[in-house]
């Protein structure tokens, strides 16, 4: 099967606000099975529906060599707050510093339609902040200092991040 082509910063996909997966049946196993081809293949830790073209609320994440799947995220009880040098593969190649939760509340389902509800922390809140925040239309770097966004901006412009599609 073809790895699904990224989506990068330009896309209009990504700044949409991704549709609630309403049906739990074989066509969501089969595109959960091409969000792991495509982590896989792009060495990430997660990859939201929206980056490959899909507009519904569901990812694929891997904090512990163990990949799994959340439908319909909600995240909830921020607390605490890091700022490390965060990525995209969506952004592919640059890295800021970006402040995030270190603890959170995650509630979704599984691929089965089964609730799911756990509590995150440090890399893992970091994961769930960030792939939630592309199934809202929202990119790491909306979220970064007015100065640290200038200069990523800048960054990113000199990039030809067409070259990266397909």
């Amino acid at each position: 099967m073809a790895i699904l082509a990224m989506r990068v910063l330009g896309d209009p996909i990504l700044r949409e606000t991704c549709r609630a997966v309403e049906h739990f049946d074989a066509k969501l196993e089969r595109f959960a099975q091409d969000l792991l081809e495509a982590m896989s293949h792009y060495k990430g830790v997660g990859v939201a529906a929206n980056q490959l073209g899909v507009s519904e609320q569901i990812f694929v994440y891997d904090d512990d060599g163990e990949p799994k799947w959340l439908v319909n995220p909600a995240i909830a009880d921020l607390d605490g707050e890091e700022e490390i040098d965060e990525g995209c593969l969506s952004i592919p190649g640059l890295y800021f510093p970006t402040k995030r939760a270190t603890r959170l509340q995650v509630t979704g389902f599984d691929l089965a339609g089964h609730p799911i509800e756990f509590v995150a922390e440090d890399f893992l809140a970091r994961i769930m902040q960030h792939e939630t925040d592309h199934l809202a239309g929202m990119l790491y770097i909306d979220r970064l200092d007015e100065d640290v966004r200038r200069e990523a901006m800048r960054e990113i412009r000199d990039l030809d991040l067409s070259a990266n599609q397909g």
